[in-house]
């Protein structure tokens, strides 16, 4: 499949309002080039492995459209074929109409040709093999260099589920995990992802590895991850559903049976899933809990939630603009 992107040049204050007008002749899915700084909100909302790179904000914005091309070069727009000269016409013809209440910029409109784009698989461009300390972290289309093969290597590929390691409240998790498991420990993931916070216990020694995930896609990621660093499958095992509304999956996992939970979720997940997860970890197990980001009193309303759950605190670690707060069950 063939799509024609029509690019056009425009300021960051006009980003919304062209989008809108664009979307009522039929162009949808824009996508934004800006250099506008990402908010706290905006990080905390993405939540993602690999945040983009920007520079120093110009007020410059790129806003394109991708537009289905059909074999005989007529555009598919809305159900019906018209040409680029057509749609080109009636772009310019929308900005000429928002020019007369707004300033929009250069508005140079740019046209090119694409194949069929590969949406899941372009990050992996940005992902190569990294250290979270000691730990070297490589995905399957790389190789371990020479000299670091006396290293432990985690093989990591999170395909549509979140967890490369990259993320700093994943290396928050990781970090504790390692510093308060035992070659006994029973380890339960909530929001597991790819895998990567179980997967790195077990190949640390602990004894076993529940997982639960609301995405089905967590089912083929878990499972490539595992095989590929030689773990057994039967040492993982991996529950689809939402802990906090499905009773039939917390008796699944089963209450009292966890030295260490960790759960890598949002601030606003992680109040309401608190006082459900208590039930799960033995007397003196851990709660390792991140993806919180330190700003908005995020982090306090998680330790209120862990104190009204009747967990102390243990301890506070920070990275970046983000937090892990552990509490333990008394």
């Amino acid at each position: 499949m063939k799509w024609t992107a029509f690019r056009i040049k425009t300021v960051t204050e006009a980003e919304d309002i062209l989008i809108s007008t664009l979307y009522d002749i039929g162009l949808e899915g824009a996508q934004i080039e800006d250099k506008v700084p990402l908010t706290a909100a905006d990080k905390e909302r993405m939540f993602v492995d690999i945040l983009p790179d920007t520079a120093e904000d110009d007020g410059i914005a790129y806003v394109t459209f991708f537009v289905e091309t059909d074999e005989d070069g007529l555009l598919l727009l809305s159900g019906e074929k018209t040409t680029k000269q057509e749609l080109l016409s009636r772009i310019e013809q929308e900005m000429d109409d928002l020019r007369g209440f707004m300033e929009l910029g250069e508005g140079t409109i740019s046209l090119s040709e694409t194949e069929d784009i590969d949406w899941i698989n372009n990050w992996k461009q940005y992902f190569h093999q990294f250290y979270i300390d000691d730990l070297l972290v490589i995905p399957s289309w790389e190789a371990v260099r020479p000299g670091d093969r006396d290293k432990k290597v985690l093989h990591i590929d999170p395909g549509t589920a979140f967890g490369t390691g990259m993320h700093e409240t994943t290396q928050l998790c990781i970090r504790q995990i390692r510093k308060y498991m035992t070659n006994e420990t029973a380890l339960l993931d909530v929001g597991t992802g790819s895998g990567i916070l179980g997967i790195i216990a077990l190949m640390y020694g602990a004894k076993r590895v529940t997982g639960t995930d609301i995405d089905p896609c967590a089912e083929q990621a878990v499972s490539e991850n595992l095989s590929a660093n030689g773990i057994d499958a039967s040492r993982f095992e991996l529950l689809i559903g939402n802990l906090i509304t499905d009773e039939k999956l917390r008796e699944c996992v089963g209450d009292e049976q966890y030295d260490i939970v960790t759960a890598n979720i949002l601030a606003d997940v992680l109040v309401p899933l608190t006082p459900v997860i208590t039930r799960h970890i033995k007397p003196g197990g851990y709660y390792i809990t991140s993806g919180i980001i330190n700003e908005n009193h995020k982090e306090q309303d998680v330790r209120d939630a862990m104190l009204a759950a009747g967990l102390e605190i243990v301890e506070v670690t920070y990275q970046g603009e983000w937090v892990s707060v552990t509490g333990r069950r008394k």
